[in-house]
């Protein structure tokens, strides 16, 4: 299963003649390559996938999906079951 997850924005810059930016997923900052999302700004959320921006998302949309990420992680823990 590959899974997607939000990211918001936090730095972006160009590095080999690729646009890249650092990402912030709740306190964790990443690298990520945002050549697929070129008007993307600073402050935005997008999804990453494999050290990839690969959509723009809203904030409301981002917050949601992080919370539901987290209940999944709370359940497994919960249940020891994946």
């Amino acid at each position: 299963m590959c899974l997607g997850v939000p990211g918001k924005i936090v730095e972006i810059y160009e590095a080999n003649g690729l646009k890249m930016g650092k990402i912030d997923f709740g306190g964790v900052t990443r690298e990520v390559c945002l050549a697929y999302v070129p008007d993307a700004c600073v402050g935005e959320y997008t999804v990453i996938h494999a050290g990839f921006a690969l959509n723009r998302i809203s904030e409301q949309e981002a917050l949601e999906t992080l919370e539901i990420l987290q209940q999944i992680a709370a359940d497994e823990l919960e249940t020891g079951e994946p």
